[in-house]
């Protein structure tokens, strides 16, 4: 094992902290990778509050890494030592069941390890995320960063990226589709992205008009405010898509309005009880209400490809480990454009 430097809070209650932890040797099928940045996602501080109820301490977080390969097993042939490299939100899988066979290890039937805050295979406890030097990752869930995007503002397409891109590709958005992008924070900034990048017609539909100027430099082609019941009328049964990223409990009636017959609205924001759903909404044009999760890691790697080609990165602020507490404040108070992303050259040289 490797002693490493990282942060982490020891109670729902407790501010970040340095903290020491240990990272298994490499096997054969790992690869070890120095941090250069990590991005800072509201699952994050969800975790440290545990506000899910699931948290485990000490909580290191962090899972939008990248980072070089310092090191690789000798089963490993994909990576070399120097390589530009990221990981997500999930660093192993059981790999043998239908979801992960579908390449869908977001879904695995046997549990992801996720990144942090799950049952450490090797070591026994839990595993500690990117909020820290380097770490150790099963070959199979690291990704390639094309080497042509800004690696500090790629580093939230680990979650924010994969998060808004899943849906939008396995509903099938394509050029000419009228897609809105309901939210204007981490997610919807991603998702305005994504949506004008694959040739949608994109529409930012928020409750504040000051951010309409913000996302129309992020792609969208028009902004509907959302309290305007006269545009939200005018709008009516036009969208063939809805991307959600709203990450409260709120009132999802108003929105499902807005979609033709036959189309979706996905929720990849709110992880929590949401107000009552009207079902004449649903049944008066055979709509649907999904939910969406990440993606696999194939899907990863496809949406980092996308963003190579097309050179969609996050919209970032870059911040120092020892400001992680005042990036948390400010998070909660969405005061952010749009996502902290930590130089961790500041904790390997605190």
């Amino acid at each position: 094992m490797t002693a490493l430097k990282a942060y982490a809070a020891s109670s729902k209650e407790a501010d970040l902290k340095p903290f020491e932890i240990n990272r298994r040797n490499i096997t054969p099928d790992d690869i070890k990778i120095d941090i250069l940045y990590c991005g800072v996602c509201h699952s994050d501080l969800h975790q440290v509050r545990n506000d899910w109820k699931n948290s485990q301490y000490p909580v290191v977080p962090g899972h939008e890494i990248i980072g070089k390969v310092v090191e690789v097993g000798e089963n490993v042939s994909n990576f070399k030592k120097g390589d530009l490299v990221g990981v997500g939100c999930m660093v192993d899988s059981c790999k043998t069941c239908s979801s992960c066979k579908d390449d869908l290890e977001q879904f695995c039937e046997n549990g992801a390890t996720m990144t942090y805050n799950s049952k450490d295979k090797h070591l026994g406890g839990h595993t500690f995320g990117g909020y820290s030097e380097s770490i150790v990752v099963d070959k199979d869930f690291v990704l390639r960063i094309p080497e042509n995007l800004d690696a500090k503002a790629a580093a939230p397409l680990l979650c924010a990226g994969i998060t808004t891109y899943s849906p939008l590709a396995h509903w099938g958005v394509k050029k000419g589709d009228k897609v809105g992008v309901i939210g204007l924070g981490g997610l919807g900034h991603m998702g305005i992205k994504f949506a004008h990048a694959m040739g949608a017609h994109t529409v930012m539909i928020t409750t504040s008009p000051d951010k309409s100027s913000d996302a129309k430099k992020l792609g969208a082609d028009e902004v509907l405010i959302s309290k305007n019941e006269d545009e939200m009328k005018k709008h009516a049964g036009s969208f063939d898509f809805l991307l959600n990223t709203i990450p409260v409990g709120h009132d999802m009636n108003p929105y499902l309005n807005l979609l033709k017959r036959d189309a979706s609205m996905v929720i990849v924001g709110a992880v929590e009880p949401l107000d009552p759903l009207h079902g004449g909404g649903l049944i008066m044009g055979r709509k649907s209400i999904a939910g969406s999760l990440i993606g696999g890691i194939k899907e990863t790697q496809e949406m980092l490809d996308f963003c190579g080609e097309h050179n969609v990165v996050s919209d970032i602020e870059m911040i120092n480990i020892q400001d992680i507490n005042e990036a948390y404040d400010r998070l909660q108070k969405s005061d952010v454009k749009y996502r902290f992303v930590i130089d961790m050259k500041s904790l390997k040289e605190s």
